[in-house]
């Protein structure tokens, strides 16, 4: 599960204030929430009495703003340190369950799981948040499949035309470029839909103003990240997909969405790009769910190049080997 790799459990959007989540990393489960002021802590998700789930519970907030965590069994209180203070005691127990070490940038919550760190966490968040308006957070799902698998099917661009055809229409992809730096890379795509009916045009007016070929640049910041810059008359895109191993035979995946608008009319289209996008998700997360995971490819595509990248960092992880895909 790559340890020793940043993830990003979550945007500080996704924490709704004193509601206590459930995240899960490495095969642990976590207990995550934001107090009033916006500080947010991070627990084993079992409490120490009778394994109780603590996501389960609820937030007690006091009076200076910061909240605890409170057992759905019996309603202990459980602090940011994993404290508690036991019935019939004014005195605070030491620490129970040790909190997980988070890195807060800004809106965005890292962590290495507890591991030693091993790469730096991407610095790309931080520039996109600074020059872009956060639209949302979509997509985020659970997914019964390994890491690997769900990283290959993410940087897979031949199966655009297979997994999400009804969406997009697509008959041919093209990689025109594709720069390896390691960890780091660059794709850019040209996909050629299939030229629209009459009749299809008329059941759906919105193929109108989707080009006839869709160009793509895929920035990817391996294993955690991936981001798809969009460029229009009417607005700049950053469309962010993130990777996190929850487990063994576990992955979650969910999507952030930053955008720059050029055109009034952009801002009427945002809760159409997070619904677009977790149909994309959805869609992708239906195939992942219908793949006999351990079959041997025998046969090879053009355009893999995105999944040869993924392989040979999985294989080489952590130690950066020399580039060798650029094209």
């Amino acid at each position: 599960m790559l340890q020793g790799a940043p993830w990003l459990l979550a945007h500080r959007s996704m924490l709704m204030p004193n509601q206590p989540r459930k995240v899960s990393l490495y095969g642990n489960d976590y207990v995550i929430w934001q107090d009033s002021n916006g500080n947010v802590s991070c627990l084993p998700n079992i409490c120490p009495h009778m394994g109780a789930m603590l996501s389960a519970g609820w937030c007690t907030t006091k009076p200076n703003g910061s909240s605890v965590v409170n057992c759905p069994f019996h309603a202990l209180e459980f602090d940011s340190t994993g404290c508690t203070v036991l019935p019939g005691s004014n005195k605070s127990t030491k620490s129970l369950i040790k909190p997980l070490e988070l890195i807060i940038q800004g809106d965005f919550i890292w962590s290495y799981g507890g591991r030693e760190p091993k790469i730096p966490i991407p610095t790309i968040m931080n520039d996109i948040a600074s020059e872009y308006d956060f639209v949302g957070f979509t997509g985020d799902r659970s997914i019964k499949t390994d890491l690997l698998t769900l990283l290959l099917n993410m940087h897979d661009y031949n199966h655009q035309n297979g997994t999400h055809r009804q969406l997009f229409e697509i008959e041919e992809v093209q990689v025109k470029q594709f720069l390896d730096n390691g960890h780091h890379s660059h794709a850019y795509i040209t996909q050629q839909r299939k030229k629209s009916t009459l009749r299809e045009i008329f059941k759906n007016p919105g193929l109108l103003a989707m080009p006839q070929v869709l160009e793509a640049h895929l920035e990817n910041f391996f294993p955690c990240l991936g981001v798809m810059h969009g460029e229009s008359p009417l607005l700049s895109l950053k469309e962010c997909h993130f990777y996190i191993p929850e487990s063994p035979n576990y992955s979650r995946v969910y999507v952030l969405i930053f955008m720059k608008a050029y055109n009034p009319i952009a801002h009427l289209i945002k809760r159409n790009l997070l619904r677009l996008v977790e149909v994309v998700i959805d869609q992708d997360v239906d195939i992942l769910g219908k793949l006999y995971v351990k079959i041997p490819q025998q046969i090879k595509l053009n355009n893999e190049v995105g999944i040869d990248w993924v392989r040979r960092n999985f294989k080489s992880f952590p130690k950066v080997v020399e580039p060798n895909l650029s094209r």
